[in-house]
């Protein structure tokens, strides 16, 4: 059983997706980041950067202690060498998948949230800012579509926690002022992981899950 410390943020729906994904039994705990429940001691334990998500593995491999674990990209990968899915076996796929990933960890997710937070939640306009991480949002979204134009999914030919890693973000692409026809690609992509069942399980999922 996965215990799940969750908030419907886009780094959050990528463990849901995830676990939707693979059938693997995960307990939801709401954390309510409006509430600023990220910043109790209980949480920080959990996960000292008090971000979204964090994990606590009741039965890891090793057979010790609960194991928990933070950062998005590091929960995804450990699923994924956990229960053998959602990243290859192959050597040089594998190698692909963690590039794609480590790709939206360090740019795609910080500069689109930069991009949400100067568009949407800065007190007031700042428009170095704006148009800063607005260029950067559309360089990101070219190299995006570049990759998915010789390919079907991030990594090749498989669906992958890179893919999982992506899509919640681009799920805001309108936020980010972002046309996807623009990014054709992208917009074939998209729209395959949207019909995804385990992806609409996803996206349906409360705050509490037994």
């Amino acid at each position: 059983m996965i215990d799940l410390y969750y908030a419907p943020t886009p780094n959050g729906h990528k463990i849901t997706i995830f676990l939707e994904e693979t059938g693997l039994p995960y307990h939801i705990i709401p954390i309510n980041i409006s509430a600023n429940e990220q910043f109790t001691p209980e949480f920080l334990a959990i996960s000292p950067n008090n971000k979204m998500p964090a994990i606590v593995d009741r039965q890891p491999a090793d057979g010790g202690d609960p194991l928990s674990l933070f950062e998005s990209g590091a929960i995804l990968l450990y699923l994924a060498d956990k229960t053998g899915q959602l990243i290859s076996q192959d050597f040089r796929e594998r190698q692909s998948t963690l590039q794609w990933l480590f790709w939206q960890m360090a740019g795609f997710g910080p500069m689109l949230g930069q991009n949400h937070h100067f568009n949407h939640y800065a007190p007031k306009p700042v428009p170095y800012a704006i148009e800063r991480y607005q260029l950067e949002t559309v360089r990101l979204y070219g190299v995006l579509n570049r990759q998915l134009a010789r390919h079907a999914f991030m990594a090749g030919d498989s669906f992958s926690i890179a893919d999982i890693a992506t899509y919640p973000w681009v799920v805001s692409h309108e936020r980010q002022h972002i046309d996807l026809a623009n990014f054709p690609a992208v917009r074939r992509w998209f729209d395959s992981i949207h019909a995804r069942p385990a992806v609409e399980r996803a996206y349906r999922i409360p705050t509490q899950k037994n």
